[in-house]
């Protein structure tokens, strides 16, 4: 077994609220950096502003709020590179965009099934008993799905990464077929507690669980120490 000092850093990157399409050039500028040994592999955690973001699988008939439902809501819409289908974004959902090099760790289906326990661990910290339905990913409670994985990988290099509903109003899911998945409901860890959940400690069991299950040491920097790109 590795010593802890031998292991590779993460760095771990807490952005707080950031509009969806900046921290999507933000991954892509990181991305070139980690693939060229610029920076080494990146754990950004964040939230985002209300957005439905639509993969590279996603059917039109799975959003179904007119240009004018989408604005009086306040909800923006982006197509993505990612892989999946159409999912929400918004406040009081932990998203996680691991921005790794996977050429020397393992293929596409090993780091979303990776993921996914990275999210089933940090829920069992919490009390919560989640886990993986055979033929669809994510991280699911009984029926309900709490978290959604959708990565995309370019020239061995993985971003994108996961969203956590934490206190998410879920309302927002009416207006969607989340993941193309039309007979199972959406959860929150509130919901599932049903009490307040502090975002600090899941973030915190994130990148713990994160570490220990990619097989790196995890180092918090802060967003001045990150050289986006460079």
């Amino acid at each position: 077994m590795s010593s802890l000092s031998s292991l590779p850093i993460c760095q771990v990157v807490h952005l707080g609220l950031v509009e969806y399409r900046r921290a999507w050039d933000e991954q892509v500028a990181l991305a070139l950096a980690v693939r060229d040994g610029r920076q080494p592999h990146t754990l950004l955690l964040l939230e985002h502003p209300h957005v439905y973001t639509r993969g590279r699988l996603s059917k039109p008939e799975h959003l179904t709020l007119t240009q004018a439902e989408l604005a009086e809501r306040g909800v923006s819409v982006v197509d993505t590179d990612r892989g999946g289908q159409v999912t929400y974004h918004g406040p009081g959902q932990l998203v996680g965009y691991p921005v790794i090099d996977l050429r020397n760790w393992g293929g596409p289906l090993k780091y979303i099934r990776t993921l996914e326990q990275v999210i089933i661990q940090t829920l069992a910290g919490l009390g919560v008993v989640a886990g993986q339905v055979v033929g669809l990913t994510g991280v699911w409670v009984g029926e309900a799905k709490v978290a959604a994985i959708g990565v995309k990988i370019s020239r061995g290099v993985a971003y994108h990464g996961f969203s956590l509903n934490v206190s998410t109003d879920l309302s927002y899911y009416d207006h969607i077929v989340p993941c193309g998945i039309t007979d199972r409901d959406v959860t929150s860890l509130e919901e599932l507690l049903s009490r307040p959940v502090e975002m600090e400690l899941v973030r915190n069991g994130l990148a713990y669980h994160f570490g220990r299950q990619m097989g790196f040491r995890m180092k918090e920097v802060a967003v001045t120490e990150v050289a986006w790109g460079q």
